[in-house]
Parts: C-alpha cells; sequence; structure tokens
C-alpha cells in the first residue's frame, strides 16, 4: 500500500493538472463562443454556394471544361484541415483517419496541410505534404482561403494533381463535430430528374461558358475552403472544451479516491501507534 507521503505528493500533481484543464476548457469556451458565432453567421451562405453552382452545372448540357472534366493525372489532392495544438480528443485523429481510410493511397495522394498535427501524421503514414499552411489555423481570413484555392487550382492546371478534396470537421453544434470529405474538383453534379420542367431550364452564359466558369469555380472553390476552415476552428474548440471538462472531471474523481485512500491510511497509522503505546504500558505494568 502507498504511503501517505506518497498518495499526498499524487494528490498535488493530480490538482495542479486539474487547475490546468479548467483554465484550458474555460478558454477554450471564450474561444467557442466567437468561433460558433462566425460558423453560425457563414453557414448559409457556404451551403448555399456549393447547391447553387452545382444545381447550375446540373442544368447546363456540352460543357467541355476542365474543372468539370477532371485532370489527366491519377493523382488526388487533399486539403486536409487539423489544428496546431493537440488536447482536443478525437479532433484531430478523426481527420487522419478519414483520409487514411477513404481510399486515398500515400502514394497518389498529395496533402494540402492546414494545420499541423494532421500535417505530421500524415507525414508519418507516408503521405506527400504539398504545402505546410499550418499558420493559417491561427486566425484564418477569407485571404487565406484565396492562397490555398490558387494554390490547389494550380497544380490541377498543370496536370499535377487530377481531383481535389477537402477533409474537414463540420460544426453541428457545441457537442457535435462531424468529420467529412467534399469533393471540390472536378464538380459533382446533382441528379435533377424529380425537378419541375421550370427547373430544369437550360442555362445560358455571358459572354461565354468557358469564362464564367473560369470566374465561378475558383470564387466556389475559396468559399468552400474558407467554409472549411470557419467551421474547423468552431469544431476544434468545442472538441477541446469537451476534452477538458471530461479531464477535470476525472482528475475531480481521482482526487476523491486519493483523499479516501489517505484518510484510511491516516487512520490506520493511527490505530498503530495505539496500539504501540497500549501494548507498551502492558508491558510496563
Amino acid at each position: 500500500m502507498a504511503s501517505m507521503r506518497d498518495i499526498k505528493r499524487r494528490k498535488g500533481s493530480i490538482q495542479s493538472t486539474q487547475q490546468i484543464t479548467k483554465a484550458m476548457k474555460l478558454v477554450s469556451t471564450v474561444k467557442l463562443q466567437r468561433a460558433k458565432q462566425r460558423a453560425e453567421e457563414s453557414k448559409s451562405y457556404f451551403d448555399l454556394m456549393y447547391e447553387t453552382v452545382t444545381s447550375v452545372l446540373a442544368r447546363t448540357t456540352g460543357l467541355n471544361h476542365p474543372y468539370l472534366q477532371g485532370g489527366e493525372s491519377g493523382k488526388k489532392a487533399v486539403i486536409a484541415i487539423t489544428s496546431n495544438r493537440g488536447l482536443a480528443g478525437g479532433y484531430n485523429s478523426n481527420i487522419v483517419k478519414l483520409v487514411r481510410d477513404g481510399g486515398f493511397s500515400a502514394d497518389d495522394t498529395a496533402i494540402y496541410a492546414i494545420g499541423k498535427k494532421g500535417r505530421d501524421a500524415l507525414a508519418r503514414q507516408g503521405y506527400q505534404i504539398a504545402i505546410d499552411g499550418s499558420d493559417v489555423m491561427e486566425g484564418p481570413t477569407y485571404a487565406d482561403a484565396i492562397a490555398i484555392s490558387k494554390e490547389v487550382l494550380q497544380a490541377f492546371k498543370d496536370g499535377e494533381v487530377g481531383e481535389i478534396y477537402l477533409a474537414y470537421t463540420r460544426f453541428k453544434n457545441t457537442v457535435v463535430h462531424e468529420p467529412r470529405i467534399l469533393k471540390l474538383l472536378p464538380v459533382e453534379v446533382p441528379n435533377v430528374q424529380g425537378e419541375t420542367q421550370e427547373a430544369k431550364a437550360v442555362m445560358n452564359f455571358e459572354p461565354n461558358d468557358e469564362e464564367a466558369l473560369n470566374q465561378i469555380i475558383p470564387k466556389y472553390m475559396t468559399s468552400l475552403i474558407y467554409g472549411g476552415l470557419i467551421e474547423a476552428v468552431a469544431s476544434e474548440n468545442g472538441a477541446r472544451m469537451q476534452a477538458m471538462d471530461s479531464a477535470t472531471n476525472n482528475a475531480e474523481e481521482m482526487i476523491n479516491k486519493l483523499s479516501l485512500q489517505y484518510n484510511r491510511a491516516r487512520q490506520g497509522a493511527i490505530t498503530q501507534e495505539l496500539t504501540e503505546i497500549i501494548a507498551g504500558a502492558n508491558a510496563i505494568s
């Protein structure tokens, strides 16, 4: 059985850790409120952007554009959004598993890493890291999304990759965060068979379809990447808040158990001392 000194030392160590987890939970809670507001304000816009572009393309026939047909390369590009810091439960590992188990082999996948945790984990598993944009996660902006979009689109145009995917964590609410992969290019056109005749009207582009798509698709890409960044930040802070709350509660349970052990050990020591005193008194008498 551990001595009272060992129990007291361990209890003190756990109490110090608990103070840290409490502080981290409070920080994450404050950050989550700001990030949650941004995610909720922008969610409708980015969802509508995706639906509008795919809906327009679904009603267009005879287009032969690289953004719709795919590149010649068999290599895939995955924009993997994770965090720069850990202690967020399974937040980062879920994205890594999603890429690893989602049909993206290390041999034919280029990772555009946004976040140190995902970058390091995927590099250890043999994936090629095309770019490291970890600094973006310190405070993502629309300008950052534009830069990422330009980088990956240039690789698509140059034939380095034939498909582009976005791996991020979708923010549903404070406690529910869904890791998902979204195919960005070539644009996947939904089935519109159930729509009315008016909704199926053919789309006309001015001045021409190629020039219009050269303007629309990069904006579509940038919007979805930015939306992914915003939702990922909210999900990260939500996941960290939950993880730190669980850690704090677990620490409290351990402290209670150690307090009980300490009291039992103390009572045992007192009983032992009394027994020795009584035995000594009986021996003298």
